[in-house]
């Protein structure tokens, strides 16, 4: 595990950390890739990236949203995990995959096409547990709410 890897993890369990990071994590991540073309994503410092662009559930007009994601098999699939930094609400890009699965990612300055399928039952399970092997916090961003945090597996289409 890198150096300061632990701090990290305890900071983003806190409460002012889930209130905050929503309002500057994402638009710095958005700036950063744009400006270094795409070869750059600043939170995948923490944990690996992808710039996710998905239609929206109700415009249809594509959205781009910077997410952490858990790679799986060297990057050929990618469990998304709709936390929300534990708050109570999913967030719109699940939303917005639910009624339009078919999406792009941006996974190390390569664009990808993808299709999102929200994981459930048993699969979900065995997703839930490598996600909290992989990112401990996210226990603590399900204890704090009362719905289910969505995981979504992207395979390559």
């Amino acid at each position: 595990m890198a150096p300061g890897v632990k701090l990290i993890q305890k900071v983003s369990s806190t409460l002012l950390f889930a209130r905050i990071a929503p309002h500057f994590i994402p638009a710095m991540d958005k700036a950063v890739h744009r400006l270094t073309r795409g070869k750059v994503l600043l939170s995948a410092r923490m944990l690996p990236g992808v710039i996710l662009t998905a239609k929206g559930a109700k415009t249809g007009e594509p959205r781009t949203t910077p997410l952490a994601c858990m790679p799986e098999d060297g990057g050929v699939s990618w469990l998304l995990i709709g936390s929300n930094f534990g708050r109570p609400g999913h967030p719109a890009w699940t939303g917005n995959l639910l009624k339009h699965p078919d999406a792009d990612v941006n996974w190390q300055g390569r664009d990808i096409a993808v299709r999102a399928r929200l994981l459930e039952g048993a699969e979900r399970a065995a997703a839930w547990q490598a996600v909290l092997r992989f990112w401990p916090p996210y226990a603590t961003y399900q204890a704090r709410i009362e719905r289910e945090i969505r995981l979504f597996r992207l395979e390559r289409r």
